[in-house]
């Protein structure tokens, strides 16, 4: 079983690894029961989904009939004016037949014009707030990608009391000397002010460049057993972080696997090995 734990402010013990269910975008019914079968397996109790998720939202829909207390279930939206926001979460609880999500987060908000139409009078922010005031959501977060979203990140802390984070961590991404300090400004004020951190691309390999994908995920995954459990016990050795698996299922035992097997974060002579011999790369410019 995998370790929970206090998920911020919200009073939710989760577990340490969330099912990023983006996996499910493309998937068939079936394929989406066996992995809510894992899940449960492996104690998961935390799942991560959004409205641009494909057809995710609707394969989980058959989960919640018989499952929904089981899980800290949070989507998104990637809207950024009121009116459409608003319609996309209730659009969201109408297709996983639910009355309420625990979390609702302003997707990849991080292009400054962007971030001031959402978060301004009329923004996505507003349909957030609203949508927790008729108890249609607990709490709001937010999320992004790239390696300026840690700044913007704490832009948007500064803002509006966010529940949660959502930003890239991997120890490749932390060899980049403008996102790491700004990473860890997240993480110390996440802490201080108890709002929930989790990381996404922890077993990013790079860019798939002139390769041809071999995996759902839009960047190359590590494959290899042993490759993924350095990849996530470097992860989850910083005590404050959540773990989005990958989106892919067929990597998602082997995520959950190696999670279950954590015990410490790996020496630097072994993550320096993993960086050279696989040729990791960050996948943001």
């Amino acid at each position: 079983m995998i370790e929970t734990r206090p998920f911020g402010s919200t009073g939710h013990d989760s577990s340490r690894v969330i099912f990023g269910a983006a996996a499910l975008g493309e998937a068939t019914q079936r394929e989406a029961d066996a992995a809510l079968e894992l899940l449960l397996e492996h104690g998961i109790n935390h799942i991560d989904t959004a409205a641009s998720y494909g057809e995710s939202e609707l394969r989980l829909a058959p989960w919640f009939r018989e499952h929904r207390e089981r899980f800290f279930l949070a989507t998104k939206t990637e809207e950024r004016a009121y009116g459409p926001a608003r319609e996309q979460i209730r659009r969201s609880l109408e297709r996983m037949g639910v009355d309420r999500v625990e979390l609702i987060q302003l997707h990849c908000l991080v292009h400054p014009a962007e971030w001031d139409l959402a978060l301004g009078a009329d923004g996505a922010l507003r349909a957030a707030i609203e949508a927790r005031e008729e108890g249609l959501v607990r709490f709001i977060g937010v999320t992004g990608h790239g390696l300026t979203v840690a700044e913007m990140h704490l832009r948007s802390l500064d803002r509006f009391a966010f529940d949660s984070v959502l930003l890239p961590y991997s120890h490749v991404i932390m060899q980049d000397v403008q996102y790491a300090p700004d990473f860890e400004r997240v993480l110390a004020a996440c802490g201080e002010r108890r709002i929930a951190v989790q990381t996404i691309k922890s077993i990013a390999r790079g860019p798939w460049g002139s390769r041809e994908a071999s995996a759902a995920t839009w960047y190359e995954p590590l494959v290899e057993q042993s490759h993924i459990d350095l990849a996530v016990h470097w992860v989850l050795g910083e005590p404050g972080v959540f773990l989005n698996s990958a989106g892919d299922l067929e990597l998602l035992p082997r995520v959950l696997d190696a999670a279950a097997r954590f015990a410490a974060r790996p020496d630097e002579a072994a993550m320096g090995r993993l960086l050279s011999e696989q040729r990791l790369s960050t996948l943001f410019a």
